[in-house]
């Protein structure tokens, strides 16, 4: 059975709950955005989120708060998967990386161990149908 027309309030409150998600646990500050090479084989960056990590949901879209830049990136290597995580570093949900047609856009997916990496803005989006 497909499920069409899904009623604002039901998307705004799926959309608070994927993102109530990451601010469980009590190990970092706050959640975060975690950028990988291919099969999740080596931890580029950690981007991390603010504490809570999003905004009330509007229409079924949810808009991250303010996330940390990871000031010294963790190793080298070619960005391509990525996890966002809670409080306790378990992942809540698994995203593409690349500079276009990618979950998440960033300028270059060359990452050399101590670069700075930014994510500037991120939104999930709880369709109608």
């Amino acid at each position: 059975m497909a499920i069409n027309n899904i009623a604002t309030t039901v998307r705004n409150n799926m959309a608070n709950a994927f993102g109530d998600a990451m601010d469980v646990g009590a190990t970092d500050p706050g959640g975060d955005f975690a950028g990988f090479t291919a099969a999740f084989a080596t931890l580029l960056f950690e981007c991390q989120a603010s504490n809570p990590a999003w905004g009330a949901a509007a229409v079924g879209v949810k808009t991250a708060n303010a996330i940390s830049d990871d000031t010294s990136a963790n190793n080298s290597g070619t960005a391509a998967v990525g996890r966002l995580r809670d409080r306790a570093n378990a992942t809540v949900a698994e995203f593409t990386i690349g500079t276009a047609a990618a979950d998440l856009i960033l300028n270059t997916v060359s990452i050399t161990a101590g670069d700075r990496i930014g994510i500037s803005s991120a939104t999930v989006t709880m369709p109608a149908s």
